[in-house]
């Protein structure tokens, strides 16, 4: 099964996460200024909430995937406030004719001294254990 992880942050919490998970797989996690260039069964995409959305370069992202190329995408972030950000990555992945799949991974995230720490060693494993979980 061919695997990518990428990911957007600003805070550097889900950088961390897409570490995690890239590292349980065998695979690089990398920033989504990186296209998805070969066929993968599965994308773990990580983000986060921004101004109660996603980020609008991970809108263009998930637009500019061809669906050729990509099996599902599998969701997975951080956020200090909002909880997941599954819905509006479906609606676009659904514009973009990829399937999502309905397992993700969610957690809390650090932002100006909120959830301190977060995500910690748990987390981080826990990450790790479901990307596990998604490819097996």
């Amino acid at each position: 099964m061919k695997v990518a992880v990428r990911y957007y942050t600003k805070t550097g919490n889900t950088r961390r996460l897409a570490q995690a998970i890239a590292d349980a797989l065998g695979v690089e996690a990398l920033d989504i200024s990186d296209p998805i260039d070969e066929k993968v069964d599965v994308l773990f995409l990580g983000n986060s909430y921004y101004a109660f959305t996603i980020d609008p370069e991970v809108r263009d992202f998930v637009r500019s995937l061809d669906p050729d190329k990509v099996g599902k995408i599998v969701n997975f972030g951080s956020a200090a406030m909002l909880n997941s950000t599954y819905k509006k990555v479906k609606a676009e992945a659904d514009k973009a004719g990829i399937p999502m799949d309905e397992r993700e991974f969610h957690c809390k995230g650090e932002f100006k001294g909120i959830h301190k720490g977060k995500p910690d060693e748990e987390d981080l494993k826990n990450a790790a254990d479901f990307a596990r979980k998604i490819i097996d």
